[in-house]
């Protein structure tokens, strides 16, 4: 498997990658799909966006971006999706890691998540085993899909 920056050509996947996670409404904000075409400027527009790719197959990805601005422009923030039918296979641990090595790489001083639903175990987990540290729990502060709320557990790991 091959962790490398995107390409025009590998947007279809990541787009219905981006959109299955979306769908599921268990981790990501974000409620509304991407289109061709607001998927094309929204992947361009990261500091990094980056694929998993085995035998021309797109089985995850990345983006990378400043959490906030100015003062704070230092912070990263980082989201990671891989394809239903890929989980299991420690996909999303070889994103992070390589997301880690890049941000670092890039500038940024913090990785952090702002929004790791309690509930989101398999990610929790994995955080925790790479260093990150929880800041503590926002009670209610993630909306699921079926409209009941649940606990986010920000997360931060020092480059």
């Amino acid at each position: 498997m091959t962790i490398r920056p995107y390409n025009e050509k590998d947007l279809p996947a990541m787009i219905a990658i981006w959109n299955e996670v979306v769908e599921e409404g268990n981790a990501f904000p974000q409620e509304e799909t991407l289109t061709e075409e607001s998927g094309r400027d929204f992947f361009a527009s990261q500091s990094l966006s980056t694929v998993a790719e085995e035998n021309g197959r797109i089985l995850g990805l990345y983006i990378l971006h400043p959490n906030n601005v100015g003062r704070c422009g230092h912070i990263a923030n980082a989201s990671y999706a891989v394809s239903s039918e890929s989980r299991g296979r420690h996909i999303g641990e070889m994103l992070v890691k390589d997301c880690l090595f890049q941000a670092k790489k890039c500038g940024f001083g913090l990785l952090q998540f702002n929004a790791v639903v309690e509930s989101n175990v398999h990610a929790r987990h994995l955080y925790q085993r790479l260093g990150f540290v929880q800041l503590g729990t926002i009670p209610r502060g993630f909306r699921m899909k079926d409209g009941h709320f649940e606990n986010i557990c920000p997360y931060y790991h020092e480059l």
